[in-house]
Formats: structure tokens, C-alpha cells, sequence
């Protein structure tokens, strides 16, 4: 894995200049098939310690390549991130290319398919030769890689099989030559084809958050809101089996209410109130089953006798 020169040997300012150099050359060289986004914007992830280990892990592989050289391997340069959706996939993509000091660049799979015969090979080759030729390494990420990546089928005589098959042949040899680090994700693993699986030397699962990340992401987005650990606690519990996305829907749709209440004659006068309404307005995944708090809407009950409103810090 080569060394990138906008981490070699450059103070902290030289260093974040060239980084968004290198978002901005990445940004017009893929317009329209890539999304390019810097490791100044990643957001810190609240992370189970299993993912967190295995993360951990992987970057020290990469940050030891000479050492593991000399006893003949490689730091694995690929990761599929499975789980369900909302659980934080990308966000830990876009961190994991922070702590590389490198771009991240999010490749959907609507920006792969093409309407013209050969034009979603074309729009592959266009992604890794763009990579190839760039001056600084980034971090791939294919978003949503079942809908490129699923089993082939071996039925004859269909051309949209048939351009399937030859697309996902190309991105298999691809990945394959990619010399630099590639993550992607998807919802449902058990649809890859063997091949594509096989490319990746870390299969990470990036699942539901257990009760001391909820807390954490709870108390996290609640900010600059101090709503107190007892308040954070009850809703840790209420909130069982919520996804990451659906936690930070709850809380700012709270703060929302908390800023904008009397202006739109809708007042935060109750914690159980304006939880209920914020409750209301948002549901959990059709795949999910819901947590306690959306199965049981009475359930806000339980934060009645909370001091209220939380007090904003610095205020």
C-alpha cells in the first residue's frame, strides 16, 4: 500500500490544505459519479467495542505495513460493513478516512448503473482508473453494494442479466487491482455473490447499538441541552433496539421544539409532552422491530416529574 504524500512529512496547516486540494481535484474528476467528502467534516462514531476493536485493529495494519512485510503480508486493504439500516455504516467509513488523513469517496449504486449498453462498466472503470491516476489515496466507499454486487444468475437470453453479470465481473476485477483502501456497505450480506465476499478480507457488523452507546449517542445529540443522566437513563431503556439515525431523529427533533416551540405556538412546556409529539413524527424502520417507546407511546409518561426545560450549556 503506497504511503500518501499528504501525510508525509507536512505541518497540520500544509497537511489540511492538501487534503482539501484533494477533495476539491477528486470532486470535478468524479462529478456525477462519486460523492467527495473530507476528513475535516467526519464525525467522531459511537461505537460497540467489537466494531471499535476491529477498526482499531485495521488501522494499525495499515499504519505497520513494513513491519508486516517483513513476515510476508499485506495490511488487508478491504472491509464489507453489514448491519441494519441507520446504524452508522457510512458515518464509520467517513471516519475510518480521517483517521487515514485521507478523502472519502461515496459511490451509490445509482451512480453506477447506466441506461446504455456498457456504460455501468464504463462508470466503474471511470471510478478506480480516476483513483489510479490521483496524486493522493482516498478511501472508497460503495454504498448499498447488494444492488451492484448480488449473486449471478445463470439464466441465458435476458440482456439485463447479462450486462448485471459483465458489470459486477468488471468491479470484481477491479477491486481486486485497487491498490488503496475500499470499504463498502450493504443491509443484506446474504446477498453478494460468493465472489464479491471473498474480495473482502474484513467482514465487520455494524449492528444496533447496545444500552451504553445509546446513552451515549442520546447524551451526544441531546448537546448543548443538559437533560441530565436520570433523563438519559429512561429513554436508554425506552429506546431499546433503535438504530444510531432514529436516536438523533428523537433528540433533534426535541431541541428543535425546545428552540422553535413558542414561535410556531406549539411550547415545550412538558418533557412528556414534546417527546410525544417528536415521537409521532418520526418511526423507526419497517424492518425493525420497534423500540418501546414507538410501540408504547404512553411510555413518555415515565419522564413527567423530570426537571424541565434541560438547561443549554454556556447560556
Amino acid at each position: 500500500m503506497r504511503r500518501d504524500p499528504i501525510a508525509d512529512g507536512a505541518s497540520p496547516r500544509k497537511r489540511e490544505s492538501k487534503v482539501e486540494a484533494a477533495v476539491s481535484h477528486l470532486t470535478g474528476k468524479l462529478r456525477g459519479l462519486a460523492d467527495v467528502r473530507s476528513p475535516t467534516d467526519a464525525e467522531e462514531p459511537i461505537l460497540g467495542g467489537g466494531v471499535r476493536s476491529s477498526i482499531f485493529g485495521w488501522l494499525a495494519e495499515i499504519n505497520a505495513a513494513d513491519e508486516l512485510a517483513a513476515v510476508g503480508i499485506k495490511p488487508r486493504s478491504t472491509a464489507l460493513l453489514s448491519g441494519p439500516p441507520g446504524c452508522g455504516k457510512t458515518t464509520l467509513a467517513h471516519h475510518l478516512s480521517a483517521r487515514l488523513g485521507v478523502p472519502l469517496v461515496c459511490v451509490g449504486a445509482e451512480n453506477i448503473f447506466g441506461k446504455y449498453l456498457g456504460e455501468s462498466e464504463g462508470n466503474i472503470a471511470k471510478l478506480f482508473d480516476t483513483l489510479a491516476l490521483a496524486d493522493t489515496s482516498a478511501v472508497i466507499l460503495i454504498d448499498e453494494i447488494d444492488a451492484i454486487g448480488a449473486k449471478r444468475s445463470d439464466e441465458t437470453g435476458g440482456g439485463a442479466t447479462s450486462a448485471r453479470n459483465s458489470m459486477l465481473t468488471v468491479l470484481l476485477r477491479r477491486i481486486e487491482e485497487f491498490k488503496g483502501v475500499l470499504v463498502a456497505a450493504t443491509n443484506r450480506p446474504d446477498s453478494l455473490d460468493p465472489a464479491l465476499w471473498r474480495r473482502f478480507g474484513m467482514q465487520i457488523v455494524v449492528d444496533l447499538p447496545d444500552d451504553d452507546a445509546r446513552f451515549a449517542i442520546l447524551k451526544r445529540y441531546g448537546m448543548p441541552f443538559d437533560f441530565g443522566d436520570d433523563a438519559i437513563e429512561i429513554l436508554t431503556d425506552l429506546t431499546d433496539g433503535a438504530a444510531p439515525s432514529l436516536l438523533r431523529q428523537l433528540m433533534e427533533g426535541v431541541k428543535r421544539s425546545l428552540v422553535l416551540g413558542d414561535r410556531i405556538r406549539q411550547p415545550a412546556t412538558t418533557a412528556a409532552g414534546t417527546f410525544a409529539t417528536i415521537i409521532a413524527q418520526s418511526k423507526p424502520h419497517p424492518d425493525y422491530e420497534p423500540p418501546p417507546l414507538w410501540q408504547n407511546p404512553s411510555l413518555v409518561s415515565k419522564l413527567q416529574d423530570l426537571p424541565w426545560p434541560p438547561k443549554r450549556e454556556g447560556v
